[in-house]
């Protein structure tokens, strides 16, 4: 693959990723308000955002799936569910460690199938990729 087109593979697999997450963001919304607690979703569609829109495989993508989808869903951590004491996200990050073991366990479980997820592309992961003849 020429680096012109591993750079617009990386761009359009990123924008997989971003349109996964925001998916994934409002998944989680949705789900809340009926009463469900999905916080492995965002960095699960994040992961199948990025493999879906990615064709070739790569071990990098999928790690940096896993980063973005762990900083999502702190994010999404805090944004519904904000500490008493100090509401801001620097207050979050210096108390991880305070978040029940299911957030914490969630957040790890989307970020494992980031990784999953993104890191294979639709050639592998997906199957083949189906290309028209001629």
């Amino acid at each position: 693959m020429t680096e012109p087109s591993r750079v617009a593979e990386d761009v359009k697999a990123a924008m997989g990723a971003l349109v996964g997450a925001t998916l994934g963001y409002y998944t989680f919304q949705l789900l809340l308000r009926q009463g469900f607690y999905g916080m492995m979703i965002p960095g699960a569609l994040l992961g199948l955002g990025c493999g879906l829109a990615s064709r070739r495989p790569s071990t990098a993508r999928g790690v940096a799936c896993a980063a973005a989808a762990l900083a999502l869903g702190l994010f999404v951590e805090w944004k519904f569910f904000p500490f008493v004491a100090d509401p801001s996200f620097a207050y979050l990050l210096t108390h991880i460690h305070e978040l029940k073991g299911v957030a914490l366990l969630m957040i790890a479980a989307g970020a494992g199938f980031a990784y999953w997820l993104g890191r294979d592309g639709r050639a592998g992961r997906f199957g083949e990729v189906a290309r028209r003849p001629g």
